[in-house]
């Protein structure tokens, strides 16, 4: 049988790439793991874990005794020092993260802003973080990317945040303000659609096929939907939006806006934080002040934004019958302050009389940083070595101009 030039280079850097994605997702991982896993024999294992390990994508290092004869299988682990820098402007401060290959966040700033954040001063802020990190806590990494997640509408392959009401920005080309002044190349996308992309991967929805997402945050409620195993964006990448759909009332008395008010102009963390008293708070404060709160006026309003996002996510199950229903941001631990309720109002207003597994995000204040660090390593993850090749030449480009 005849091998046409440059197929046996095809099928080994797929092989690379397969390998290089699964100790990501699933490692540390053993090699006889990644024999099972990946259907391959142990020494094409050994030669690809050679070759990532020359890349420095992954070290790898002698495995604990499992009760069997023979020595332990080697374990295959992703380098931490290989990061992306994953950014989240909201209305009330940004968050930037260094998350590595290994999937932990390794550097973490929240950025408070008095006023809303412009494209341009974003594009500044990280470029200032990024000098900050190199001289500390990114001094040895590997930057491969930024990845930045958007609370709005966004065109990923242009970097165009084309409508992000909340920030007040229009047709931003902000991959292109952020590549200006930082020289890292950099994608950009939905802060909701990471959310839930991170989660199906590493997080609450894990295993399953069929999820619906919803995120709550400052600038609102976003959503993401995973449909027979696929991130679904929608024609113009609005899907999952379900913060703008009519609210639904099971009672007429828990109306606060007008005829036309929508699930996120009354289940907000706005009226959340000034039914506990704050002047503000992060997520984990947020989740902190609502567990600990016995104020009758916080509670009253906790229960009425239950029962109005229930009767949402009632209407969305009956639509498209996922799984798993995974809440994130301010969702989670308002539902988690009375999870029966709120699974028993779902149940009142589904066709089947019964809610789907409702969980809270697991990645918990990681989940969107998470999702954007997953955009920025897509490129490494789909050829590795095209990736590290381009890598290293901008890097060296740039040291030759500091």
């Amino acid at each position: 049988m005849s091998v046409a030039p440059g197929t046996a280079e095809l099928v080994r850097r797929a092989n690379l790439a397969r390998m290089l994605v699964t100790v990501h997702r699933d490692g540390p991982i053993s090699r006889a793991a990644l024999t099972a896993e990946l259907a391959l024999n142990r020494s094409t294992i050994g030669a690809l874990t050679a070759e990532l390990a020359r890349l420095d994508l992954v070290t790898e290092t002698a495995g604990a005794a499992e009760g069997r004869i023979g020595r332990p299988s080697p374990v295959i682990t992703a380098r931490p020092d290989v990061v992306a820098v994953a950014v989240n402007p909201e209305v009330d401060a940004v968050t930037l993260a260094a998350v590595g290959l290994d999937r932990r966040v390794h550097a973490r700033r929240r950025a408070v802003t008095t006023g809303l954040i412009g494209p341009d001063a974003l594009a500044g802020l990280v470029a200032a973080t990024l000098r900050e990190w190199r001289d500390g806590p990114l001094a040895s990494a590997h930057l491969v990317g930024v990845g930045i997640a958007v609370p709005g509408l966004v065109e990923p392959a242009a970097g165009l945040v084309v409508h992000a009401p909340h920030l007040r920005w229009t047709d931003a080309p902000l991959a292109d303000l952020v590549v200006a002044a930082t020289g890292v190349t950099t994608t950009v996308g939905n802060d909701a659609s990471y959310g839930a992309h991170a989660e199906y991967l590493f997080g609450a929805a894990r295993g399953a096929t069929d999820v619906i997402y919803l995120n709550g945050g400052a600038s609102g409620i976003g959503g993401g939907l995973v449909v027979g195993g696929a991130l679904v964006g929608g024609a113009r990448g609005l899907a999952g939006e379900f913060g703008h759909n009519p609210a639904i009332f099971e009672d007429a008395a828990d109306r606060r806006s007008g005829d036309r008010a929508a699930l996120e102009d009354e289940v907000s963390q706005h009226r959340l934080v000034a039914s506990l008293g704050l002047p503000g708070a992060d997520d984990a404060e947020l989740r902190d002040a609502v567990h600990a709160t016995t104020n009758p006026a916080a509670l009253d309003e906790m229960r009425r934004q239950r029962r109005i996002l229930a009767s949402a996510v009632a209407s969305a199950v009956n639509v498209l019958d996922p799984e798993v229903v995974v809440l994130g941001g301010f969702l989670a631990p308002l539902v988690e302050s009375d999870v029966e309720e709120f699974a028993a109002a779902i149940a009142r207003q589904t066709i089947s009389g019964a809610a789907p597994i409702v969980r809270t995000a697991e990645l918990g204040d990681d989940r969107l940083l998470v999702g954007a660090a997953e955009t920025a390593f897509a490129a490494l993850l789909a050829d590795p070595v095209a990736a590290m090749t381009v890598s290293d030449a901008a890097s060296s480009m740039a040291s030759a101009t500091d």
